[in-house]
């Protein structure tokens, strides 16, 4: 089993967490998922900014047919 730890958070953080926790579903299945879902936005904007900021230029290539 992993260790566990413990995060001081203030009564309102907690009263919010409680409140987005589905029945049956762990504080470490919330924030897990929570964790997930950050990574995917963080990743969308950087996408989002590399894209907006970028100067790209398109690549030239030959896909030779095998068959």
């Amino acid at each position: 089993m992993a260790a566990t730890k413990r995060i001081p958070v203030s009564e309102g953080i907690w009263a919010e967490i409680s409140e987005l926790k589905r029945p049956g579903q762990t504080f470490d299945d919330l924030l897990s998922h929570m964790v997930e879902q950050e990574k995917k936005r963080r990743f969308i904007e950087d996408m989002d900014r590399i894209e907006a900021e970028g100067d790209f230029v398109e690549l030239e290539f030959d896909v030779s047919d095998t068959d």
